[in-house]
């Protein structure tokens, strides 16, 4: 069985295919989530909602307790790391994990960067050894996970060699920390021309819908081959 961690973190609360001003990321990463159920059911989901309950940013007393060996933390080292067990743990047990993460002032909304400040963890993803030859960091998270990014923007161009795409901080903020604690098969795509409601839009947000069907098939594939290796 395959499990997903889908993930939400637009601040609207509502899918731009069910309500005239909802989200578009959210109405891409449950389109993801439907092609999957109709074609593996049995599979696990696991939601989190980060844009309508957003993680509680890092602080000097969570990179203290993190930086802490566990069998030397104090009751409220544990409590400050409580959170972020829980949403590592979240992590490493999927198989999968879909994230809609719509474009706010050029990068990701700050409820995804939490939930990214508190899953890159020393000792639980990545290691640290400063007496290691060469790096002294590597990858802790195991097992052939994969990542995808759905995303929506106002403007357009912003995919690779397009006319804006150096303004674009949003899939490369999520896959490169991602990439950084072991999670390196990245798939993602974008609906674009947000801001202009006309034909263009309607468009790109077919698109995006074809290929989140497309990736959806491909990682079937590959996550049936797993399953059965």
């Amino acid at each position: 069985m395959t499990t997903i961690l889908h993930i939400d973190s637009s601040a609207r609360p509502h899918r731009s295919d069910q309500q005239q001003h909802g989200s578009h990321s959210r109405r891409l990463s449950a389109r993801f989530i439907e092609h999957w159920r109709a074609q593996r059911p049995d599979d696990e989901i696991v939601y989190r909602d980060v844009g309508a309950s957003p993680p509680h940013p890092v602080t000097g007393d969570w990179v203290h307790a993190a930086f802490t060996k566990p069998e030397q933390r104090e009751d409220w080292m544990h409590n400050a790391l409580a959170e972020s067990d829980e949403l590592v743990d979240e992590l490493l047990r999927a198989d999968i994990i879909v994230a809609g993460i719509p474009m706010y002032n050029f990068g990701m909304p700050a409820q995804m960067k939490g939930w990214l400040d508190n899953i890159v963890r020393v000792g639980r993803t990545f290691g640290f050894d400063r007496s290691r030859d060469g790096v002294p960091y590597w990858p802790m998270v195991t097992g052939n996970k994969s990542v995808v990014a759905l995303s929506s923007r106002g403007d357009y161009g912003y995919d690779p060699e397009g006319r804006i795409a150096h303004l674009n901080f949003v899939e490369g903020a999520l896959f490169t920390p991602l990439e950084y604690i072991g999670i390196t098969d990245q798939y993602g795509t974008a609906i674009e021309y947000d801001e202009f409601a006309d034909d263009r839009t309607h468009q790109s947000i077919d698109r995006a819908e074809k290929e989140v069907a497309n990736i959806v098939n491909r990682l079937i594939v590959k996550h049936t081959t797993t399953d059965a290796a």
